[in-house]
């Protein structure tokens, strides 16, 4: 009789000992992950100076903050190469700009409106050209893009309203004072570039 009431309550030590460090492995394991998840959220958040005062910011995820990278990179470039005044050297100016985030493909572009004399043109006739953007369409695996945009072509008697789209690949490039976003367009062309609305200014 008392050999097996030392077994039971060995029995019952032992159960209450399993359960005890059971309990507490479930404990740390749940200290443990909600520290790593603590961790991790004040990994994401950095602290700017306003003037003297230190404000709570939100670090983004690196994806998102490429894919927006990417586009306004792809708009910057649209703008400095299809914004254009009757100027000789405000031409030369943004185009020179836009070429910093191009490779050949934007210069080859840019050599063949110069050869067709589209410039010289541009500035006789006194045209402005004007881009805006639509939408622009990313492939973030294949960092690929299509663009969509509307220009307007404004001459002294008439503007003319034109659909846009190109396309190309982005790739990586180092950060500079002229690339802010450390990419570059390659294999870049232009996929249709049709009129849509033509107006005299004698009737407006």
């Amino acid at each position: 009789m008392l050999i097996e009431d030392l077994r039971s309550k060995t029995k019952l030590a032992f159960i209450t000992v399993v359960t005890t460090m059971a309990g507490c492995a479930v404990i740390c394991l749940g200290v443990f992950a909600a520290a790593t998840k603590l961790l991790s959220e004040r990994n994401k958040q950095i602290y700017v100076l306003q003037g003297s005062t230190p404000m709570l910011a939100e670090r983004t995820d690196l994806e998102v903050n490429l894919e927006v990278e990417c586009r306004n990179h792809i708009e910057m470039f649209h703008q400095y190469f299809f914004t254009l005044a009757p100027d000789e050297e405000y031409i030369r100016w943004t185009l020179a700009k836009a070429m910093y985030l191009c490779d050949e493909s934007g210069m080859q572009q840019k050599n063949t409106l110069e050869e067709k004399g589209f410039y010289s043109k541009l500035q006789s006739a006194t045209a402005y050209f004007f881009i805006h953007t639509d939408s622009i369409k990313i492939d973030m695996e294949k960092m690929t893009f299509t663009y969509y945009g509307t220009q307007r072509i404004e001459r002294p008697s008439s503007i003319l309203t034109r659909s846009l789209v190109t396309a190309g690949v982005l790739k990586s490039s180092k950060r500079t004072h002229n690339n802010p976003h450390g990419l570059l367009i390659t294999q870049w062309r232009t996929v249709s570039n049709k009129d849509l609305e033509y107006r005299s200014k004698a009737g407006l």
